[in-house]
Order: structure tokens, then C-alpha cells, then sequence
């Protein structure tokens, strides 16, 4: 029983993270020195991390039947995404308004240290304009965009060359077959990388824990508690509702993920676990397409996480410094971060980039405040990357099913742990079905509805 226990990753990557936070309290010289071991897990994942994207996302357009279908799915994740990022932002808004974390500590902003966050604020020193955001979603050329794993320019390449396989028809099967296989090679390696998991789990957590001291977090712990609490409440209450009304039990579907939540708390990146989760939900019965489309796409566009914790952010930074924010103003801060959130890609440090650029192209919140977050940035950005994976775990099976792109019987099994949790379970013939509406034409539950 305890052999067998031990044997699941999730069981191993908390024994790493148990064991990286008891180094980091008892030995935080040698823990602050294993940062290496998450980082080069990081490295590995990134690694595999646009071919996966480009490959899943030109074979999930390409094996649609049409461009009606390729549209009603993209337009109704677009929809999605933006009502849950907002959903998200304004919940970080009103909490972090109700309880304040940042009043009475009277904070001077031109006494602040700077040069801790002079990193973050030169790599936010771009463009912010609207047409700035759109003249950079066109990359210079695909080469460059995969070397630096441009999610966005991705994204759009990746469109427009599947929009180009699909009208060729079977002209374009030999390349189709080429990246199905390409893509179940690299999900080869990506196992044998998660088998890095724990290791890498145990060296982020002993430096994050020895080089900032749990000590030193207790002055900034009502922010954390806060940020926590939120992330808490978004997804029991919101995406809760979400899975509720689309038919399937949230507990038992975290339950069904816990492994990639589990490497996602260690890593604090919800890159890491990817390939992993558009494999679990291909198993529970999502249609291959629809997870290759809309997995990819909310990473980019969906990160109910840091939109969290932008808003609580950017008002406890006004909040420390005693900086008078109006309604106007704070309504104006999450209407910024409506557009500038849609940039985060998931890896560790993205959101405080993001955060740097939105205050310094707002110009009333002090940029030299986030100072104050960086003892606690690590920290929170674990509950982020996981709120980020759930949400977007749950949003594809929500937009599935809007689709009617889910096998209802399967899915249940899925849920109630009478499958096995690998993507070897799916039958090919439902992997590589094409067009979404032959796949529904052939599930095991043909009285499946669809959710208006």
C-alpha cells in the first residue's frame, strides 16, 4: 500500500516540497544554492514547450471539418475567456478593498530600494498602445517566435497554417501524420521529464524558502493570506458555477488533475504541466481538437490567477504607499489589465513584468512599490500558476461541452477513477477524428445535449 502510494507522482513531488521547505528553515545557505534544480526543469519544459504548442494547435484546426467549426469554437473560448479573466480581475478588486492589506504601513515610495526590481521594470519598458499589442502578435518569423517561445506569435502562425492544411484537404494528411507523430514523440519526452518532477519541486522550494526566510514573509503574510483566500474563492464559487453548469463535479476533476497540481506548487508554473493536462482531458473525453485549440490559447488568454493578482497588487501597492486611488481610478486599473493580462504566458516572473508595465503606463501607483512585493512574489505566485492550470483545465471542459465536444459516459468513468489516467486509454479512433461534429456523431452517450 505505502510502496504503491509512493509511487504516484503527486505523493512524490509533496515528499519534495516537505523536504525543499525543512532544507530551506534549517540549512538556507545550501537551500538558497538548489535553485538550479527547478530551474533547469523549468528549462526542460520550455523546451518542448512551443513545439507542443505549435503542433497541438495546427493539428486541432487542421482535423476540423471547416471553418465554421474552427470559428465557433475559437469564438466561444474567446468569450469565455474574457468573461473569466474579468470575473477574476474584479474579484481581486473587491477583496483586496474589503480587507486592505497594504492600509497603515505608510510607506514612502522615494525611499525605496530600486534596484531589486530594475530587471523587472527594464523588461517592461515596451510598447502598451493597442496597436502596439497588435502589430507584436505578428511574428518577425516563426523561427524566432518558437526560439522565444512567443506564445502569442505562436498562436497565430499556428492558426494560419492549420486554416491552410484544412483547405487542402488530403493534400495535407502527410504533414497531419507527421505531427501526430511529432507530438506523441515529444509527449514521450515530456514524461520521462516529469519524472524530474519531484527533484525539481524540492530545489525551488529550499531556495524560495532559504533565501527569503518564512520569517520574513510574516510581515507581508496578510497579503499572501489575502491573495490565497481569493484564489480560494474564485475557484470554488466561480469556477465551481462553471463546472456545475456544465455538467461534472469540481472536487472530483481536481481529484483527477491532483498530479499536475501537485507539480504545479512545486514548480510554480503552470507550463510545466501542459502536455500533461491536454493528455488527462483528452482521456476524459474532450475531443482531440478542441483540447489542442483551447488549452493552448488559455494559457495565453485565460490566467484567472495572475489576474487575481494584478488587481490585489496594484491596489496594495497604493494602499502601502498611501497613494489616494478614486472608484474612477481603480476601475481604470482593471480596465488596463483587461488587455494587458492577455500577455502572461504562466512562467514564474511573467506577472511581475506584467504588473511593472501596467503601473508604469498608468503613471499614479508608484512603480518603485512593488519593492514590497518581492519577499512575497515567489510565494503567491504558487497560488497563481495553480489557479491559472484550474481555470484553464475547467474552461476547456466548459467550452467542450458549449461545443458539444465531450463524451459524457467517458468522462464520468474519467471522474469516478475507472479509466486509467494516461492518454493511452483514449481509443485512437476518437483521438484523431476530425470534424467535432462526426466525434459527438459517435459517443458513447447519444442523448449528450448541448450547453446553450
Amino acid at each position: 500500500m505505502i510502496q504503491r502510494l509512493l509511487g504516484k507522482l503527486y505523493v512524490q513531488v509533496l515528499i519534495g516540497v516537505g523536504a525543499g521547505v525543512a532544507l530551506g528553515v534549517w540549512a538556507p545557505d545550501i537551500g538558497s544554492d538548489l535553485k538550479p534544480l527547478g530551474d533547469v526543469f523549468i528549462k526542460l519544459i520550455k523546451m518542448v514547450f512551443a513545439p507542443i504548442i505549435f503542433a497541438t494547435v495546427v493539428l486541432g484546426i487542421a482535423r476540423m471539418e471547416n471553418m465554421k467549426e474552427l470559428g465557433r469554437v475559437g469564438v466561444r473560448a474567446l468569450i469565455y475567456f474574457e468573461v473569466l479573466s474579468t470575473f477574476a480581475l474584479a474579484l481581486g478588486l473587491v477583496v483586496v478593498n474589503l480587507v486592505q492589506p497594504g492600509q497603515g504601513m505608510n510607506i514612502d515610495p522615494a525611499h525605496l530600494d530600486t534596484k531589486a526590481i530594475a530587471s523587472y521594470t527594464h523588461a517592461a519598458e515596451k510598447p502598451h498602445t493597442f496597436i502596439d499589442f497588435l502589430m507584436n502578435l505578428v511574428p518577425t518569423s516563426i523561427i524566432d517566435a518558437l526560439a522565444k517561445n512567443d506564445i502569442l506569435q505562436i498562436l497565430v502562425f499556428a492558426t494560419l497554417f492549420g486554416i491552410a492544411l484544412s483547405h487542402i484537404g488530403a493534400r495535407a494528411k502527410p504533414v497531419v501524420d507527421f505531427l501526430d507523430s511529432f507530438t506523441h514523440g515529444i509527449f514521450t519526452v515530456v514524461g520521462m521529464i516529469m519524472r524530474l518532477a519531484p527533484i525539481a519541486a524540492f530545489g525551488a522550494m529550499a531556495f524560495t524558502v532559504g533565501k527569503y526566510g518564512l520569517g520574513s514573509v510574516v510581515s507581508l503574510g496578510k497579503l499572501m493570506g489575502t491573495m490565497y483566500l481569493t484564489c480560494f474563492l474564485f475557484v470554488v464559487i466561480v469556477l465551481g458555477g462553471v463546472a456545475k453548469l456544465s455538467g461534472f463535479n469540481l472536487w472530483k476533476f481536481l481529484k483527477y488533475i491532483r498530479d499536475e497540481l501537485f507539480t504545479v506548487l512545486g514548480t510554480s508554473s503552470s507550463e510545466s504541466v501542459v502536455p500533461q493536462l491536454m493528455r488527462k482531458l483528452e482521456n476524459a473525453g474532450v475531443s482531440k481538437p478542441v483540447v489542442g485549440l483551447v488549452v493552448p490559447s488559455g494559457l495565453t488568454f485565460n490566467p484567472d490567477g495572475q489576474c487575481i493578482y494584478y488587481t490585489m497588487a496594484a491596489i496594495f501597492v497604493a494602499q502601502a504607499t498611501n497613494t489616494p486611488l478614486t472608484m474612477t481610478d481603480q476601475l481604470v486599473v482593471l480596465g488596463v489589465l483587461l488587455l494587458t493580462s492577455k500577455g502572461s504566458a504562466g512562467v514564474t516572473g511573467s506577472g511581475f513584468i506584467t504588473l511593472a508595465a501596467t503601473l508604469a503606463s498608468l503613471g499614479k501607483i508608484p512603480v518603485a512599490g512593488m519593492v514590497l512585493l518581492l519577499g512575497v512574489d515567489r510565494f503567491m505566485s504558487e497560488a497563481r500558476a495553480i489557479t491559472n492550470t484550474i481555470g484553464n483545465a475547467v474552461g476547456t471542459l466548459a467550452i467542450a461541452r458549449w461545443v458539444g465536444a465531450v463524451d459524457r459516459k467517458q468522462l464520468a468513468d474519467a471522474l469516478d477513477g475507472k479509466l486509467e489516467e494516461e492518454g493511452d486509454a483514449v481509443p485512437e479512433s476518437q483521438q484523431d477524428a476530425s470534424p467535432i461534429g462526426s466525434r459527438i456523431a459517435r459517443v458513447a452517450d447519444p442523448h449528450a445535449t448541448l450547453m446553450h
